[in-house]
């Protein structure tokens, strides 16, 4: 855990000030015994009322300063706790952000949105209870203890002797709270993902009786280790509370027996109590310290374990040769396996296509198309084989660089909350509002803005839900086509169009000054009847390549799927 501490640098100043000022507090409390003793022994023995006074004043003024102290020290102590959770969680964006696709399949989403919800929060919590509680607590209990050797000897070794047995207390429940909560967090993950699951799909299988037990089955379950952590936890208080008011008991008893034989007087009998309740009070507080720490201490460890993950993201520095053409792909013997998949999901790939060409992948469901295209940007590394982007191998290629050259559009249409503006910048931050309306005018897309009151800067909410799915497809191709760029990778993503409207997209991005290499992935065989060349697959392999008349000759796959579909669409194909 000790690379999260590297989030604290920039709050080096309120981590020093935050304890020190706990400390002064603390100070001015353990002076407060043997004022009292001296106001009992003094003052009240003598009857002089002035010296009672000039003591009662002394006391306020320690308790105003003492005040001031835990404000300034609650200050410092949040300031650094709130940026330590800002900085760990900027950078624990980034984090995720550098991982590869496999690393975000073995993690989990679930995971991650705890990582950087629960787990941070309550990491947050143990430092600002730390920088306040973590140095105060044992100063004052120590301190106490060695106030009451300085009154009685005698009477501090029951001090010794409930510290001792406090502290045994205390790492016993530590020892046996930390891995209870670790499995805890483990449950929240596991309940998180399912929440989060039924979220996307909820209402959409009607199992909601199904979706419900099992969310319940998990929910006891949680509910079961919270109960457990918390019973240990809950112990703490209860024994420190006895252990205390015993040795109270016991102090006060030995207290009064040598005060009759005149071993200590009334005030100093008094300042021990006193002592002893600061021990008490702060061994509380400790307690409750030590249960926000164990909690703390398990978060933070999982936090640091996300941050220690070595990533398996692409980071060559190969950049192809300047006279190089421009947007060709190779496929060379590639294969490509999903982290802990058991078979290949695609097998013995191998193609090129030529600058400008347009590529059609078809085939039935998870035979393997968007598997193919996923490994042009280097979102997952081929397991066997060599995937060359303008004659360099993408696992070579400089990260930045290889992106700049490829527009994406996924399978799910992603809007993100802004404007339609923003949207579209995320493709160039750099474009102008006439390569804006020009993307978008390929798209096929420019109607949606002309329909809208604000235009460009029309709102967009989380999700795009103020959009149709169709609306949100060309939305995303045109962002892709802000970019520029040389491969236009179009995975499914006009399945929501309808066919005069795909047709058109297809046409006008064939029609561009510079039109990129286009790969489009679809099970609809007019989506991409009349590319230059149609990828067949199946079961994860190449069946047939060619053209569309030359496939529904040679090709049974594809066969089967075109006269499937253009019966079925009345000619519409």
């Amino acid at each position: 855990m000790k690379n999260l501490a590297v989030y604290l640098k920039n709050y080096i100043k309120e981590c020093i000030l935050a304890p020190l000022f706990k400390l002064l507090e603390a100070s001015f409390e353990l002076t407060v015994p043997f004022i009292m003793a001296s106001i009992i022994d003094i003052g009240i023995e003598s009857g002089d009322t002035a010296y009672i006074i000039r003591m009662g004043l002394l006391l306020v003024l320690l308790a105003a300063v003492g005040f001031g102290s835990a404000c300034a020290a609650q200050y410092f102590a949040a300031k650094a706790a709130i940026g330590f959770s800002t900085e760990l969680r900027s950078g624990m964006l980034r984090k995720i952000q550098s991982l590869s696709f496999s690393d975000m399949d073995r993690l989990g989403g679930s995971r991650l949105i705890t990582r950087m919800t629960s787990d941070i929060n309550q990491a947050q919590n143990g430092v600002n209870q730390a920088l306040r509680l973590l140095l105060r607590s044992p100063f004052v209990v120590f301190g106490a203890m060695a106030a009451a050797f300085v009154i009685d000897t005698k009477s501090a070794l029951i001090f010794a002797l409930v510290i001792v047995l406090l502290c045994i207390v205390v790492f016993a429940v530590i020892l046996t709270s930390i891995p209870m909560h670790t499995r805890a967090q483990r449950s929240l993950d596991s309940l998180t993902g399912k929440v989060r699951e039924n979220l996307n799909g909820v209402r959409a299988f009607t199992c909601e009786d199904e979706e419900e037990a099992e969310f319940e089955k998990r929910n006891a379950l949680l509910t079961l280790l919270q109960l457990k952590v918390g019973r240990v936890s809950a112990v703490l208080n209860p024994l420190t509370l006895m252990i205390v008011n015993a040795a109270i008991i016991l102090l006060i008893w030995t207290g009064a027996i040598q005060v009759n034989i005149g071993s200590l007087t009334q005030g100093e009998v008094t300042a021990l109590y006193n002592l002893m309740s600061q021990i008490l009070i702060e061994l509380v507080k400790m307690a409750n310290l030590i249960i926000t720490m164990t909690k703390s201490a398990a978060c933070a460890k999982r936090c640091s374990k996300l941050m220690d993950y070595s990533s398996t993201r692409l980071c060559g520095s190969a950049l192809p040769d300047e006279n190089a053409p421009r947007g060709s792909v190779e496929f060379s013997g590639v294969s490509f396996t999903f982290p802990d998949g058991r078979e290949p999901a695609i097998e013995g790939i191998s193609f090129s296509a030529a600058p400008g060409e347009t590529i059609g992948i078809i085939g039935s469901t998870g035979s393997g198309k968007s598997s193919i295209v996923n490994l042009i940007p280097g979102f997952y590394p081929a397991t066997e084989g060599v995937v060359r982007v303008d004659g360099v191998n993408v696992a070579d290629f400089e990260p930045h660089a290889l992106s700049e050259r490829i527009g994406i559009v996924p399978q799910k249409a992603m809007l993100f909350e802004g404007t339609i503006r923003s949207n579209l910048l995320m493709g160039n931050e750099n474009a102008d509002d006439e390569l804006l309306i020009s993307a978008l005018r390929t798209a096929q897309a420019l109607e949606i803005i002309e329909s809208k009151p604000k235009g460009l800067d029309e709102h967009v909410e989380q999700g795009g839900r103020n959009f149709s799915g169709g609306q949100k497809q060309r939305l995303t191709i045109a962002r892709a086509l802000v970019r520029q760029p040389e491969i236009l990778i179009l995975d499914d993503s006009a399945s929501a169009l309808d066919y005069a409207t795909d047709a058109k997209l297809r046409m006008s991005i064939r029609s561009m000054e510079n039109p990129p290499t286009t790969f489009i992935v679809s099970q609809r065989a007019a989506s991409i009847r009349y590319a230059d060349r149609i990828i067949v697959m199946e079961d994860g392999r190449i069946v047939g390549m060619g053209t569309h008349d030359s496939l529904l000759g040679s090709c049974e796959v594809y066969k089967e799927i075109y006269y499937s579909q253009f019966r079925d669409e009345g000619g519409a194909a």
